[in-house]
C-alpha cells in the first residue's frame, strides 16, 4: 500500500511543468525528469509500508499508477522525515529538498532510443540554452525599471537629520529604506520574501532596516478560479469538482506571494476520520490508565477534526518566475561580492540560502510532511495543535489540509487575553521551547499570523481501560464541535475591548480553555550535526558564565573567521554582557532575552562575525516569541518556561550527557531550580513581613 501512495501518475501540466514555462508547441511534452534517480526512494519507501486503512471509495482512486510519468506522492515526503541524518551536514529538509529538486530535473528518458532521443536532445538543448536565457534577459529588463531609480536615489541616505528614536538614522536614509522595500513589493514573488527573509537577518543588514522590512506584504492579485480548478482536478486524478467538493468558498481565504488558500468541504466518501495519523495502537492496560489520568490532570483537549479543509494552491508559473530570478540575484550577488568593504557579507552564499528556502516552499509535498512531523511531535502534548494533512491528495501544486478553527493571536495581542491571557502566553512559549530543545525541529515563519487560538472542552476519561486496538472516532460531522461555536460568539466583539473581555469571562466560566494551532508550516529550522555540536558548546560556555570563551567560539566557528574585525574587542564585549546578566541571577524574570540577543546581533554585525543562518533564525524566533508572551503576560519568564523542559530533557538524555562529559544542560537545571526555590523563599519571607506574620501583634 506504501508504494501505491509513493507512485503517482503525473496528472498534466497543470499540476507539474517539467520545463517550468510555456514553451513553444514542438517543445511540449518532450521532457521528462529521471526516475532512475527516484528509485531508491520509491524502495525505500515500499520496503518499510505498513497498511492504513482509508475510508471506503478512497483506495479507488489512489491505486493509479502508470510507468512514464509518475511523481513522488507526499506520503513518500513523510517516510524521509522518518528517517534519521546520516551525515553531519544532512537534514530532513535537505533530505526533501534534494529528492524534489531531482524529480524535476530537466533529463531525456534512459528508454529513448534512435530518431526519438536525438529529437528530444534537441528540445532539451533549446529549451535549456535558448529558451530559458532568453525569458531570463526579458526578466531582468523588467526588474532593471523597477530597481535602476531605487540605485539612482541611494545618494539619499546621507540627506536629512538624524533620528534618535530611530537608531540614529537620517531622515533620508529611512525614505530611501521605505522606497526599496516598495520596489521589492512590484518585484514580485521572490523579491518580497527576499525582504521578509532580510528582515530576519538583523546580523548583517541594519535595524531599521530590517523593521521596515518586517512590515512587507504582498498584494499580489489572485490567480483566475479556473487555474484553481484546473490544478486541484489534477491533484484528485481528474474528478468532477463537484464530485470532490460539498462545498468551496471561491473567494480566496488569502493571496500569498507564492500561493493562495481556499475554504472547501471534502465528500464522505473522500474525507478522513479524524486524526487517522497519530491514533493510539497500544492496548495495554497501563497505558489506557496513564491516558485517562492525564486527561483528568493536564485538561487534554477532546479533539474533534474539522469536516472543512483549507487548500493551499501555488500560483501558476511561479516556480518558473522565482527561478529566473534567483539567477538573476546570484549574478548580482557575484558582482557586489567583488566590493571590498562588503565581501565579509558573502553575499552569492546568502542568495544560495534564500533559494533553497524558496524551493522548499515552492514544494507543498514537504510543508505536508512537516505537518506531519509536528504531529507527531505534539502527539501527547497540550500545549499546541497542528492540522491534520491530507497526504493522499497533497501535490507539489497542492496542500489539501484539516480546515484550522481558531482566532488569529494577533486579535488577543490587540484586544487582551481576558483570563486566559498567562495561558496563551505560557502555552506559546511551551511550544517553541519543546520544538527547540526536544525535537529539533522548529516552526521558523513564527508571528501572530501564523498562530491560531481555539477553544476546547477537555476530553472525558474512559471507563473503559482495555481498549483493542486504536480508539475508532467517528466521522468528523457526527461529533459535536463546540470550537466553531464559541468562536463565533467571539467574534462580533473585536476591537471592543470590554465586551471583548466579557464574553471571554464567560467563556471561562463555562470551563472552556485555550490552545494555540500552528499553521504555515512550509518552513521549519534544524541544526545539522555541526551546527548542532557548536549551539550545544555556545550552551555550555554561556552556562558557565564564561562569555569570553562564548565570544572566542562564536568567531572561531562562524562562516568566515578570517573576515572578523576585533576578535579580542567582540569576546570582551560578550564577557560583560554575560557577566551583567549573573549579576542579576534572581532578577531574570525582569530581563528581557530577547533584548540580550538583539545586542548580541548588534555586535556581530559591527565585528563582522557571520553566523549560520539556522542560529539566527532560532534568534528570531525567541525575539517574536518573548515580545508576543511579554505583550500578552508583561511578567512572562522565557527561562522559567524553559525550566519543564529541562527536566524532560534530562531524563531523556541525561546519561547520554554524562557519559559525554557535557554538564551544561544540567547546570541550566540546577540554577534554575536553584533560583525558584530562592525566589519562592523571598517572596515567602516579604509576604510574611507584610502581614505581620513573622512576630504578630497580639
Amino acid at each position: 500500500m506504501r508504494l501505491v501512495l509513493a507512485l503517482r501518475r503525473l496528472p498534466s501540466r497543470a499540476e507539474v511543468s517539467w520545463c517550468h514555462a510555456p514553451l513553444p508547441s514542438p517543445l511540449r511534452g518532450t521532457l521528462r525528469p529521471s526516475r532512475a534517480s527516484l528509485h531508491t526512494v520509491l524502495s525505500r519507501s515500499a520496503a518499510r509500508s505498513r497498511p492504513r486503512s482509508w475510508p471506503p471509495g478512497r483506495v479507488a482512486s489512489r491505486t493509479l499508477m502508470a510507468a512514464a510519468n509518475v511523481a513522488l506522492a507526499a506520503a513518500a515526503f513523510v517516510e524521509l522525515t522518518e528517517e534519521k541524518n546520516t551525515g553531519p551536514e544532512e537534514t530532513t529538509e535537505k533530505r526533501m529538498l534534494q529528492v524534489s529538486r531531482e524529480e524535476i530535473r530537466k533529463t531525456v528518458r534512459d528508454s529513448d532510443t534512435g530518431l526519438t532521443r536525438a529529437r528530444h536532445q534537441v528540445v532539451l538543448f533549446l529549451d535549456l540554452y535558448i529558451w530559458e536565457p532568453i525569458c531570463t534577459g526579458i526578466r531582468f529588463l523588467q526588474l532593471a525599471a523597477i530597481f535602476v531609480p531605487v540605485i539612482l536615489t541611494v545618494p539619499a541616505i546621507w540627506i536629512g537629520r538624524r533620528q534618535p528614536p530611530r537608531e540614529n538614522e537620517r531622515s533620508g536614509t529611512l525614505w530611501w529604506y521605505g522606497f526599496l522595500v516598495k520596489a521589492m513589493e512590484w518585484a514580485g514573488p521572490a523579491f518580497i520574501k527576499l525582504g521578509q527573509w532580510g528582515a530576519s537577518r538583523s546580523d548583517i543588514f541594519p535595524t531599521e532596516l530590517c523593521e521596515i522590512m518586517s512590515k512587507l506584504h504582498t498584494d499580489a492579485p489572485a490567480h483566475s478560479l479556473h487555474a484553481t480548478k484546473r490544478i486541484v482536478r489534477a491533484a484528485f486524478d481528474g474528478r468532477k469538482f463537484d464530485e470532490i467538493f460539498e462545498e468551496f468558498e471561491e473567494r480566496p481565504l488569502g493571496v500569498g506571494a507564492i500561493a493562495q488558500v481556499y475554504k472547501a468541504k471534502l465528500k464522505p466518501g473522500l474525507a478522513s476520520p479524524g486524526d487517522v495519523d497519530i491514533l493510539d495502537d497500544v492496548n495495554d492496560l497501563r497505558h489506557n490508565v496513564r491516558r485517562n489520568v492525564e486527561s483528568v490532570l493536564k485538561s487534554t483537549p477532546k479533539r474533534v477534526p474539522s469536516s472543512y479543509v483549507a487548500i493551499k494552491v501555488l500560483h501558476p508559473g511561479v516556480e518558473r518566475i522565482v527561478r529566473r530570478d534567483l539567477r538573476i540575484m546570484r549574478f548580482f550577488a557575484s558582482l557586489l561580492n567583488a566590493i571590498p568593504t562588503i565581501e565579509w557579507l558573502s553575499l552569492p552564499d546568502e542568495v544560495d540560502q534564500f533559494g533553497e528556502m524558496m524551493k522548499l516552499q515552492l514544494d507543498l509535498r514537504i510543508e505536508a510532511a512537516n505537518l506531519s512531523l509536528f504531529r507527531k511531535n505534539f502527539k501527547d502534548r497540550t500545549t499546541a495543535w497542528f492540522p491534520f494533512p491530507h497526504t493522499e491528495f497533497s501535490t507539489r501544486n497542492v496542500l489539501v489540509e484539516e480546515f484550522a478553527h481558531g482566532i488569529p493571536l494577533a486579535d488577543f495581542m490587540a484586544n487582551g487575553g481576558g483570563p486566559f491571557q498567562q495561558d496563551i502566553a505560557s502555552e506559546g512559549l511551551d511550544a517553541f521551547l519543546r520544538m527547540l530543545l526536544l525535537d529539533n525541529f522548529v516552526h521558523a515563519d513564527l508571528h501572530p499570523g501564523n498562530i491560531m487560538v481555539r477553544f476546547y472542552q477537555s476530553e472525558q476519561p474512559s471507563l473503559n481501560l482495555r481498549l483493542r486496538g486504536k480508539r475508532e472516532s467517528p466521522p468528523p460531522e457526527q461529533q459535536a464541535d463546540v470550537t466553531e461555536e464559541v468562536l463565533s460568539r467571539l467574534r462580533p466583539y473585536r476591537g471592543k475591548k470590554e465586551l471583548w473581555a466579557a464574553e471571554l469571562a464567560k467563556i471561562d466560566h463555562e470551563g472552556f480553555r485555550p490552545q494555540l494551532v500552528f499553521i504555515d508550516t512550509g518552513l521549519v529550522t534544524e541544526l545539522n550535526a555541526t551546527n548542532r555540536r557548536n549551539f550545544l558548546d555556545l550552551f555550555r560556555a554561556v552556562a558557565e558564565f564564561d562569555g569570553y570563551k562564548a565570544g572566542h567560539l562564536m568567531c572561531e566557528r562562524c562562516r568566515q573567521p578570517d573576515a572578523v574585525l576585533d576578535e579580542e574587542v567582540f569576546s570582551l564585549k560578550m564577557q560583560h554582557l554575560v557577566l551583567g546578566v549573573k549579576s542579576q541571577t534572581l532578577a531574570l524574570g525582569n530581563i528581557k532575552i530577547a533584548d540580550i540577543l538583539q545586542q548580541v546581533l548588534g555586535m556581530v554585525r559591527q565585528h563582522h562575525v557571520r553566523m549560520e543562518g539556522d542560529f539566527v533564525n532560532v534568534v528570531i524566533s525567541i525575539f517574536l516569541l518573548e515580545g508576543i508572551g511579554r505583550s500578552l503576560d508583561p511578567d512572562v519568564d522565557l527561562l522559567s518556561s524553559s525550566l519543564p523542559i529541562l527536566r524532560q530533557l534530562g531524563a531523556q538524555s541525561g546519561k547520554d550527557m554524562v557519559r559525554e562529559g557535557d554538564f551544561s544542560m544540567l547546570m541550566v537545571w540546577v540554577g534554575l531550580e536553584t533560583r525558584r526555590f530562592m525566589q519562592a523563599s523571598i517572596e515567602d519571607v516579604e509576604r510574611c513581613v507584610k502581614y505581620d506574620l513573622l512576630a504578630p501583634n497580639v
